[in-house]
């Protein structure tokens, strides 16, 4: 492509654009707690370490899978309003994933089960209303999607 030449984003799904722009950030949000990542794993702050490397993976592997399912949006068999809905459903999630993994690598909790304990059960349902089940619910929305032909939808 020349430099002279532009991209026409008028042909780019707004769906697309929300993908892109929020793995954007998120890689940028990311990067970032990699300083987070080495202030725990020094003793700076009082982090759970592993915890904290897991913030900074679930951000990166969030932007990732953004970046996959705007890229194949138009593959799948969606009118614009359920992509604009994936889009979101996959956007929350991952945002939600890196956050509340930060807040469990500050309170040096597991958060995997209910144990009866305020701060780790805290962390359990945060995950599991925020994460789980809506990046389950996005992830089988985006399979599904493919069952259908979207290429005609694009050629329209």
């Amino acid at each position: 492509m020349r430099e002279t030449e532009k991209v026409d984003f008028m042909t780019m799904l707004p769906a697309q654009r929300l993908l892109a722009k929020s793995a954007a950030i998120l890689l940028v949000i990311g990067l970032l707690t990699g300083v987070f990542v080495s202030a725990a794993m020094t003793g700076k702050i009082a982090a759970d370490p592993g915890a904290a490397l897991a913030s900074h993976l679930n951000a990166l592997m969030g932007c990732f899978w953004m970046a996959a399912v705007g890229w194949s949006l138009p593959m799948l068999g969606y009118g614009e309003r359920a992509l604009g809905r994936l889009a979101w459903a996959t956007v929350i999630p991952n945002f939600a994933n890196w956050a509340v993994t930060v807040l469990k690598a500050m309170l040096k909790v597991k958060g995997i089960d209910a144990v009866g304990e305020g701060k780790n059960d805290l962390v359990f349902g945060l995950l599991t209303l925020l994460v789980v089940v809506p990046s389950l619910a996005a992830a089988g929305a985006w399979a599904w999607g493919f069952r259908k032909n979207g290429s005609a939808r694009a050629a329209s």
